[in-house]
């Protein structure tokens, strides 16, 4: 209500019967999952969001998705941001119709295979993780409920997530959900004095605190590869990938810089770091996923910060309880293509790959055999936002060609893909002149991506086509949501 077109003396003043009664406020704490979601009253149709910080350690999806099978509520969307082998007994959510439609940045396991062969009645949207958090902020994708799961919460709901016997460190990809459910529940096992802090969500953005018996085990936080690699090839590689670095110019004090947590890629770091040591380089900020290897970097002085949106391991959870320059951020700040955000600060980005083209489009979202394993997660942000960006992989993975005339789905654009490196050579997207250049006067040779496709497939030959069905089960989206590319079913 506004008052400043209206007469003070019209008006009505309240009375003291009318007042409001001191400190009544409902609890927000519950103890029973299924009497909470009978409580809720879930509507078919309705859309019911989750976060993935435990990564594959994650109970809370499938303990809740279950609850909410019981009430038979169907058509229902499920807005993960990334869904793990840990989840596979929703598989059959997908085949009663409980859930039609699934919104994610990654998916792998049987839920993928599933969705794959067309067990999903309705479509899947693939989106990255910034773009994830752009169209939960603008209700292009709607939330009804908000499950958080909680390393630890007071009654009141402020989250934390180093805190708790399931610390999972920062919770960047929960917060626009929070923000934007109309109804958030933080399901906790870990139940602590008010007020809970560092709040990582705040008390003002939950509706309900469910306690339940465990959330599921932080050890799966470290899931998949997070270890460098001992091959002599993927070491050559990352030695290659710190000369491509060097020749862009950017390898300087004030350096800012991002890789993921693959074998190679942990070796770039790990090179890296040497190089900086030895010529007394000093950085502004690595960011993404973090990981051990880049809380080393952090505590040696070589990064001044680290900008962290999920931790990768153990040791990126202790340190963002003890750094103060470990700093949190959301999926928004990170890579929401809508406002100011961090990866459009960064000079390098290091990024692995399924697939890619001779016009250096990039897929991580499906395999060799056509099924949904992988998905952009940060992958197309920080290709767009960052100076350079350098995909690193082998020629060939299970015999079959890295290189193909067209990727079986478009995850990244290759107008944002600037330099790719093989163990057989360095090649330079043609759109990018000015890092042609830059190899050329740095005496760092290059080749012709084509070449590379020529000699892979010399080697072990044309890979045969995927078969798959003429149904599109669902869309590749780009980070701003225009649609990329089509994803269909596997025969």
């Amino acid at each position: 209500m506004t008052y400043f077109n209206t007469r003070l003396e019209d008006v009505k003043l309240l009375n003291k019967e009318d007042y409001p009664e001191k400190g009544h406020k409902e609890t927000k704490m519950r103890q029973d999952l299924d009497e909470l979601i009978k409580e809720l009253k879930i509507k078919d149709g309705s859309s019911i969001s989750f976060h993935h910080h435990l990564r594959n350690g994650d109970r809370v999806l499938v303990q809740v998705m279950k609850a909410i099978q019981k009430t038979g509520a169907k058509d229902l969307t499920l807005v993960a941001s990334s869904i793990f082998p840990s989840m596979a007994d929703i598989v059959e959510l997908l085949e009663d119709g409980t859930i039609t439609n699934v919104v994610t940045s990654y998916i792998s396991g049987p839920v993928g295979e599933a969705i794959s062969k067309g067990k999903l009645k309705g479509s899947i949207i693939m989106q990255s993780h910034g773009g994830r958090a752009r169209a939960i902020l603008a209700d292009e994708v709607p939330i009804d409920y908000a499950f958080i799961a909680a390393p630890s919460s007071d009654e009141k709901g402020n989250i934390s997530g180093v805190n708790g016997i399931n610390s999972c460190g920062a919770m960047g990809y929960a917060i626009a959900d929070a923000i934007k459910g109309k109804t958030t529940i933080a399901v906790t096992d870990f139940v602590t004095a008010y007020p809970n802090y560092p709040a990582d969500i705040t008390e003002d953005y939950i509706d309900y605190v469910l306690q339940v018996e465990s959330i599921g085990e932080k050890a799966g936080i470290v899931s998949g590869t997070t270890m460098i690699t001992k091959d002599p090839v993927g070491l050559k590689i990352a030695q290659d990938t710190l000369k491509a670095m060097i020749a862009t110019g950017l390898v300087k004090d004030g350096l800012s810089f991002q890789t993921g947590a693959g074998g190679i890629s942990l070796a770039v770091a790990d090179y890296l770091r040497d190089y900086m040591i030895e010529n007394e380089i000093k950085g502004s900020f690595a960011s993404g996923g973090i990981t051990g290897y880049l809380v080393d970097m952090l505590e040696e002085g070589l990064f001044e910060a680290l900008f962290d949106v999920q931790c990768f391991d153990l040791k990126a959870v202790e340190s963002i309880g003890k750094n103060k320059n470990h700093l949190r951020m959301s999926g928004s700040q990170y890579g929401n293509p809508d406002v100011s955000c961090v990866v459009d600060n960064l000079d390098i980005v290091i990024l692995g790959a399924t697939e890619i083209d001779t016009d250096f489009n990039v897929n991580v979202t499906t395999g060799s055999h056509g099924m949904l394993m992988g998905g952009s997660g940060g992958h197309q942000d920080t290709a767009f936002g960052a100076k350079v960006s350098i995909i690193v992989s082998k020629l060939f993975s299970s015999r079959i060609p890295f290189i193909k005339d067209r990727v079986d789905v478009i995850t990244t654009p290759g107008n944002t893909v600037d330099i790719l490196v093989t163990e057989r050579g360095i090649s330079i997207n043609p759109l990018r002149t000015d890092l042609i250049e830059k190899f050329k006067a740095a005496k760092v040779p290059t080749i012709d991506i084509n070449d590379l496709k020529k000699y892979a497939e010399e080697v072990m030959g044309v890979p045969k086509k995927i078969e798959k069905t003429d149904r599109i089960i669902g869309l590749s989206q780009s980070r701003t949501g225009d649609i990329l590319d089509y994803i269909y079913q596997v025969k």
